[in-house]
């Protein structure tokens, strides 16, 4: 699985931003797909993921309502679309894959096998 992250940008509070993640690989019905994101001096933390193929969603708390997960599995592509963007939500973005029996989500990173580069999220205040 090759994973391949982009659509980051400086933005003002309040405003909205899509990234992506193009995917390649994922041809199991058991691979996951998720957001993390790390901001500086802090842990990676959990953003939102999905199971591939079963298109079930997860958010943490602290974007649910505000950002929405979706895939196009014609073109293997994740989307986090983001919105009501504050500067809380600056940080490096990456996109991360999984194996697991029927594509179950984790909501910890070192369970993730497959990671994208990262894009960066910068929201001015």
């Amino acid at each position: 699985v090759q994973l391949q992250a982009s659509g980051g940008g400086l933005v003002q509070a309040g405003d909205s931003l899509r990234l992506s993640c193009a995917a390649s690989g994922l041809t199991s019905s058991n691979h996951a797909v998720a957001w993390f994101r790390q901001a500086p001096g802090k842990e990676r933390e959990f953003v939102a993921a999905i199971s591939w193929t079963r298109n079930i969603i997860y958010y943490s708390d602290s974007v649910k309502g505000r950002f929405t997960l979706s895939r196009d599995v014609v073109k293997n592509t994740l989307y986090l679309q983001m919105n009501s963007l504050n500067s809380e939500d600056t940080a490096v973005y990456y996109c991360a894959a999984r194996w697991a029996l029927y594509g179950m989500v984790s909501r910890r990173s070192d369970e993730y096998g497959y990671w994208g580069q990262g894009t960066q999220v910068t929201v001015s205040s």
